[in-house]
């Protein structure tokens, strides 16, 4: 069984909501990807989201875009990514992690290279964020044969059809944008949430984590009554970017500063 498939079958199981935690690889500098890792498994994270930074990262906010930018002036790449997750598994072989990013590095490297080197690597699942259900097909199935699931985005404005087309090939988890725009964006209408939460829930039974505008306890909270997971991102990214000057060790306490309350925050939920 997939890791992702896995930990949130667990979750559920437990009744406790899971956390997912993004960061941009090589960002603010590499040697603080991995320690920032592997202190927010301490800290109770259920899923790691790894971007892969691209240079015109289209649905981030300026709080991610700098991140990107950041990475890439540190020479992160695809490869690079995968090899931070491959030193992640000489430790952990138990926390998933997914690599979100765009379609350009993967369709350079070829469907199936990238497919085998993720799978050698370590890596469950991959949501590539520009890339639409109707062009997926031949990356999703050279993700089947490996074992990594394909997650996919769905957003308010994703009429029922839409929506059925990209739970008809998403596996691992949805991945619900809970705003309209970019990363970091907007407030939280919870009502629009919980409306469109329940009508996904009629076309599937895959986990639902939502992402976009969780910056507390109290979003998390307020969102996790309806998900089942929730996704956090631009709040870290941009702790992360001001700490360039600091040490690997300190950035990892910074995120674990804010990753605690929020993973209290869903704990009440229980």
């Amino acid at each position: 069984m997939n890791r992702i498939t896995a930990r949130l079958a667990d979750a559920k199981q437990q009744g406790r909501k899971a956390l997912v935690t993004y960061i941009v690889n090589g960002d603010p500098f590499p040697d603080a990807t991995l320690t920032t890792m592997h202190a927010m498994v301490d800290a109770g994270v259920d899923i790691i989201e790894l971007g892969v930074p691209f240079s015109d990262p289209m649905a981030e906010g300026p709080v991610i875009a700098l991140g990107h930018e950041r990475a890439l002036a540190n020479k992160t790449s695809l490869k690079s990514t995968m090899a931070v997750v491959k030193a992640f598994r000489e430790t952990n072989n138990e926390t998933p992690v997914v690599l979100m990013g765009y379609a350009n590095p993967v369709e350079r490297m070829g469907y199936e290279s990238f497919a085998v080197q993720a799978s050698e690597a370590g890596v469950d699942g991959l949501l590539t964020v520009d890339l639409p259900p109707e062009e997926a097909a031949d990356l999703n199935t050279e993700l089947k044969k490996v074992n990594i699931e394909n997650i996919f985005l769905l957003a308010p404005t994703t009429n029922r059809e839409r929506a059925q087309s990209i739970v008809d090939l998403a596996s691992g988890f949805l991945y619900y944008v809970s705003l309209k725009g970019v990363t970091g964006a907007g407030h939280l209408d919870l009502a629009s949430v919980e409306e469109k939460l329940t009508e996904l829930r009629q076309l599937t039974e895959l986990p639902i984590c939502v992402g976009f505008g969780i910056k507390d306890a109290a979003t998390a909270k307020a969102i996790g009554q309806y998900a089942d997971g929730v996704v956090v991102g631009s709040l870290l990214v941009e702790r992360m970017g001001s700490m360039a000057d600091q040490s690997p060790e300190n950035i990892a306490a910074a995120v674990v500063e804010l990753i605690a309350p929020i993973r209290a925050g869903l704990d009440e939920l229980a």
